[in-house]
């Protein structure tokens, strides 16, 4: 039986079904049926939506009444009040379900509000995902309705006071509706173990026993995994095990730095199919073989604003302005950077999530992911982003045939002026001068401000070698092992003290 062939409930193919807008009016359709939905809660009744629900320009006039909301602002002003049980704050009802997320610069851990009107929104998404599949020309159709391995948190969620806490993969695996859970793996019983080791073992364990077509993970876990399984039963590849394996849906980093390492995996080339799963929702998926970039879902669960990433609307340490200019869908360039503002059916209103991107196809609204607000380096006016650090790591790796999976960058003292300190994962040999001098060339071709600071403020580049278990051991220190969490590409502040302290001794 194939997947696409799957009856599914009335409300979602009822969503899949509605006729294509333009992406004007297909924001401003969301952000109506958003307001309409969340107006007589505490925040709607306080930002008055009815008003706006009533203005020919709905959109302007959201701006103008509504202000824009870090995690911080918008925690201790509202979502505080929810995670105490109090209900219709800023989406109706209770919410029962909150995702850990701490991203990978912040200690503590954030409480980000799940509904089911979100997670409904997700699945239409992710159906939408699926049905795309039918545009790939080299698709394996017998793949489709194999298993789907999930790499993800652990379903045995936290319990709080009313209340149900833990990583959103793991949320979403306790939800996975009825029609899917024939092709879910790891299944329900190794998804609630908790240690990420002992659910590692688990999945190699029964690894004989499935029929995978399609992984769906972050890129290092599932290689990690498709490792020790490799080992364990002394194969040539993860195909001599599972001969169908067809797809790696990935997300949350950029995949290219992988690349390398899942090609000496296989035994046949891999789909690759890139998704844009946030804890706040499903913001954009590869819809197409060989697209430039994730078309946003315009016409789902989330209205977007974009906010250009400039020294206009945000400080030094990433720190959105409070009159920062936010733009609407149709009023995007193509080549800018962004930060993103969502408000979504989870009572995320004008919500800055962190990420920044950039429009690839403005007409397919197609973007890619180039950071984060707070992971990039501007010491001294450089403008150093993740996606022009990723860029150069990527042409040096191909250029000296190596495999660099985790980096990570910080800013450092250089006498009365600064440099910037590399660390790179690698277990092939090499010389660090080296790969150090031509990671600085090609940051100077790829960034103009960069080229030109490193003949004034910015004095050196250093670069350090490290295997790459030792990045993966700082991230079981730090309690960030598995599920969704990333290494930082930029380190800063109390998480860089903790990386120097662990290289230094081993432990924090």
């Amino acid at each position: 039986m194939a997947l696409i062939d799957i009856s599914l409930p009335p409300s979602i193919a009822k969503a899949l079904r509605l006729p294509a807008r333009s992406p004007r009016r297909q924001q401003i359709r969301v952000l109506r049926k958003l307001l309409k939905k969340a107006r007589f809660t505490e925040f709607g009744q306080k930002y008055r939506f009815d008003e706006i629900l009533l203005s020919k320009h709905a959109g302007k006039k959201f701006q103008q009444l509504v202000p824009t909301y870090d995690y911080n602002k918008i925690y201790d002003a509202w979502w505080h009040k929810t995670l105490e049980g109090r209900p219709d704050i800023c989406w109706p009802g209770k919410i029962k379900f909150f995702a850990l997320s701490s991203g990978t610069s912040e200690s503590a851990s954030k409480y980000l509000p799940i509904t089911n009107d979100l997670m409904r929104g997700n699945k239409i998404v992710m159906i939408k995902q699926l049905l795309s599949l039918r545009t790939y020309h080299d698709i394996s159709v017998k793949s489709i309705g194999k298993g789907w391995l999930m790499l993800g948190g652990s379903t045995d969620l936290q319990k709080g006071p009313g209340y149900y806490a833990g990583d959103l993969s793991g949320i979403t695996a306790k939800k996975v509706p009825f029609w899917f859970s024939p092709f879910y793996k790891p299944g329900k019983k190794i998804a609630r173990t908790k240690d990420w080791n002992s659910k590692i073992e688990a999945i190699v364990e029964e690894a004989p026993n499935w029929d995978i077509g399609f992984v769906v993970g972050v890129p290092a876990w599932i290689q990690m995994c498709m490792e020790k399984i490799i080992e364990r039963y002394n194969l040539k590849s993860i195909h001599d095990m599972w001969p169908n394996l067809a797809f790696f849906v990935h997300g949350g980093v950029s995949f290219e730095p992988y690349k390398k390492g899942f090609e000496k995996l296989v035994a046949k080339p891999l789909t690759y199919i890139e998704t844009y799963l946030a804890s706040e929702g499903f913001i954009a998926y590869q819809d197409r073989q060989f697209a430039k970039g994730m078309h946003l879902s315009l016409n789902d669960h989330i209205f977007f604003e974009f906010v250009p990433f400039n020294d206009k609307n945000f400080d030094s340490d990433g720190n959105i302005a409070e009159d920062a200019e936010a733009l609407m869908i149709h009023e995007v360039e193509e080549g800018k950077d962004y930060a993103i503002l969502i408000s979504t059916t989870a009572g995320a209103w004008r919500y800055l999530i962190g990420d920044t991107v950039r429009f690839v196809d403005k007409e397919k609204c197609e973007i890619i992911i180039t950071g984060r607000t707070k992971h990039f380096l501007s010491l001294v006016g450089e403008h150093l982003s993740v996606d022009n650090m990723n860029k150069a790591v990527q042409l040096v790796a191909d250029e000296m045939n190596l495999c660099i999976p985790e980096y990570t960058v910080a800013g450092v003292p250089h006498g009365l002026f600064f440099a910037h300190q590399w660390y790179i994962a690698c277990d092939d040999q090499l010389d660090a001068e080296i790969v150090r001098q031509k990671i600085d060339e090609k940051l100077k071709d790829l960034n103009d401000d960069y080229a030109v600071e490193r003949n004034s403020a910015l004095k050196d580049v250093y670069l350090k070698i490290l295997p790459e278990s030792s990045f993966m051991e700082f991230m079981r220190l730090k309690g960030k092992i598995g599920g969704q969490h990333k290494f930082p590409r930029v380190m800063k502040g109390k998480m860089y003290e903790d990386w120097v302290k662990f290289l230094e001794t081993g432990t924090l």
